[in-house]
């Protein structure tokens, strides 16, 4: 069967999980994009350009989209009969942290319940989203002074479902390479401040003022302002600083994770972690928050051992990894095949279900 893929913020996460659907699929699926970049204009805006970019859409059995696609405003102005549609929630506007001194503006949390109204299913990329989104919409709907549509958060989660994203792993997995030296702290994730870069650095900055031999690789996405931290961090610990910004080439980007010693995040905010679990298929070990989806994509053998809870656990852990590598050695395989059943290829059995099961209502009609 053949479907069309709306995706407004062709980046990150969302790039990836876009192309390996369509690399994976067993259907045929076009891919329309627009570029990773000012995302609240592309909730707003994106639906009108895509509508006249794809005036035809006779050829597809069903839509795929993103949260970022306001689908209510595509299927109510499309010219055509708009065949069912498909949202994947990669993140949403109801529970996504504000940045420092950002009010929230509720149009946005307004979008996700219109685009989740207007779906025909709708996909979460973890366990842990799905119950914070709709643990926090009745809530959001209740700020209404007036006239609240209670009724939504039903409406929405009857047709609701969790399928975690599959990763396209390059090289991961056993036989493993021997980790560099000194150790290499890998930081992977996009430069934003839900990630909270400061809590990570702040522990990188203890470390080396205690003289603790580590290399850091200060690898991914930055799509506007570049945060401060990065840059202090580059002006005081340069010495310590192996990869700094983006590595464009994703073979170069895997060989960096080969060498890594430890995935670290301080996220505020993760509904999945493809970042993460790309690092430990490679065979970096973890150190994460014991919070947001990690517990859920970590197995639960290692949780004790590999999940922090606070700025000083976060650091004394960290220096011990890197003190004492051979307490923690043994366990890269193991996760590192733990890691495995979140290929493409063990995914996209799942994903190619829903769209037959999406197509299937096109036939009904």
């Amino acid at each position: 069967m053949k479907f069309l893929f709306l995706e407004p913020f062709y980046g990150g996460s969302h790039r990836d999980f876009a192309q390996g659907l369509v690399e994976a699929s067993s259907h045929e699926i076009d891919l329309a994009t627009l570029p990773a970049r000012f995302w609240k204009w592309r909730m707003r805006g994106a639906a009108l350009h895509f509508i006249k970019k794809i005036p035809d859409l006779s050829a597809y059995d069903g839509i795929i989209a993103t949260d970022l696609l306001s689908l209510s405003d595509f299927k109510a102005l499309h010219p055509q009969k708009v065949p069912p549609c498909l949202v994947y929630f990669h993140e949403n506007q109801i529970t996504y942290p504000l940045a420092p001194g950002e009010s929230m503006d509720f149009q946005f949390g307004f979008t996700d319940i219109s685009t989740g109204l207007a779906a025909d299913r709708i996909l979460f990329n973890s366990r842990t989203h799905f119950n914070a989104f709709f643990d926090a919409l009745p809530g959001f709907i209740n700020m209404m002074p007036e006239y609240n549509p209670t009724w939504v958060t039903q409406a929405i989660r009857e047709k609701s479902h969790v399928i975690q994203p599959g990763c396209r792993f390059s090289g991961g997995g056993l036989p493993l390479e021997a980790p560099q030296e000194p150790p290499l702290i890998i930081w992977n994730h996009r430069w934003e401040f839900d990630k909270n870069p400061e809590s990570f650095f702040k522990a990188l900055y203890s470390l080396d003022e205690k003289g603790v031999d580590f290399s850091a690789a200060l690898m991914g996405e930055n799509f506007q302002v570049q945060p401060k931290e990065f840059l202090w961090a580059k002006e005081r610990i340069p010495h310590r600083i192996a990869v700094f910004g983006f590595v464009e080439s994703r073979e170069a980007y895997f060989d960096w994770l080969k060498k890594g010693l430890v995935i670290v995040s301080t996220a505020n905010q993760e509904n999945f972690g493809i970042s993460v679990v790309e690092a430990m298929r490679s065979g970096c070990l973890p150190l994460l928050p014991d919070r947001l989806a990690y517990p859920e994509v970590l197995p639960d053998e290692f949780h004790a051992k590999y999940l922090y809870d606070g700025q000083e656990d976060l650091e004394s852990r960290l220096e011990a990894m890197l003190s004492e590598p051979e307490n923690y050695i043994q366990d890269r395989p193991l996760i590192s095949s733990a890691m495995a059943c979140h290929a493409w290829e063990n995914r996209v059995l799942e994903f190619d279900r829903e769209l037959t099961e999406l197509a299937a209502f096109h036939d009904k009609e």
